[in-house]
């Protein structure tokens, strides 16, 4: 193929790892939902480290930790980003004065966009169509049914795996060696970030909830509600301080586990006393 014609044999390889690998990198969810698929992801990208910090036991540790950062993005799909993070780091291991945190902005800013896509690919094109051709002879009693969804489901995603494992490799390649040249990345970088900061900001608005139930009794006249005093002096007060605690209880190495179990109890403790 004229894509992968300036690839070496040695590259070949590694991209075919990196996409068969990706298979079952949806298996793993060690850490839960602060983690995701993220032990998926470095099990993926693993033949790329290995590859170019062979002789670099310190970049590799840092490239190690990278990855065990939060990362979720569809099946089929994760190839793209795993061939474009895994030029990165081919990069990273070349260079001294890398800004390895532009990996993890990259990562970042790409999750959402390539989760979106490939979902709404795969669950709303590929796979109806695949099942509406298999319910038309599943009807009639044939195996074809069900063969035909498996093999037209699965020859769509695997061709999606190993092409967009090589498009994003070698676009990623000569793309990020452009941007990091014209400092570009570094805009992006700071971009990513601000817009990292912009979604927590705003999923914790949506989805940190705490109102009390308390009131205050005043002499002749109707109890006020502390809910309704904290709104006015701050909306949303309570699930930021909340929030903010949480950050650096984390900050302080506290298990994230025993975090949520202390929340779980709390909230369990003040809804018996009728405190929420």
């Amino acid at each position: 193929m004229k894509m992968t014609s300036n690839l070496s044999r040695e590259d070949k390889k590694m991209i075919n790892s990196i996409c068969w690998r990706s298979l079952n990198a949806h298996c793993s969810r060690v850490g839960g939902q602060a983690r995701q698929m993220a032990i998926g992801f470095l099990w993926q990208i693993m033949p790329a480290l290995n590859r170019y910090y062979k002789d670099q036991p310190e970049k590799k540790k840092d490239a190690l930790y990278r990855h065990v950062q939060f990362c979720n993005v569809s099946n089929a799909i994760y190839p793209f980003l795993a061939g474009l993070v895994a030029s990165m780091e081919k990069e990273n291991s070349q260079s001294d004065d890398y800004d390895t945190s532009s990996i993890v902005a990259i990562k970042a800013a790409l999750m959402g966009p390539l989760a979106g896509i490939g979902d709404s690919l795969l669950f709303s094109v590929i796979r109806p169509i695949a099942a509406g051709i298999g319910i038309s002879f599943a009807q009639q009693g044939s195996l074809l049914g069900p063969t035909l969804f498996w093999l037209i489901y699965n020859a769509c995603t695997m061709f999606l795996r190993f092409s967009l494992g090589y498009v994003g490799f070698i676009s990623g390649s000569n793309f990020i060696t452009t941007m990091y040249k014209n400092g570009t990345l570094k805009i992006l970088t700071k971009c990513a970030s601000i817009l990292g900061l912009v979604m927590v900001g705003a999923m914790t608005a949506s989805t940190v909830k705490f109102s009390t139930a308390i009131t205050i009794g005043i002499p002749g006249g109707d109890p006020v509600a502390l809910q309704d005093s904290l709104d006015t002096l701050f909306l949303g007060l309570v699930p930021l301080l909340i929030t903010l605690g949480c950050k650096k209880l984390l900050d302080k190495n506290v298990n994230i586990n025993w975090l949520m179990l202390v929340i779980l109890v709390l909230s369990m403790v003040m809804a018996f006393l009728h405190i929420v």
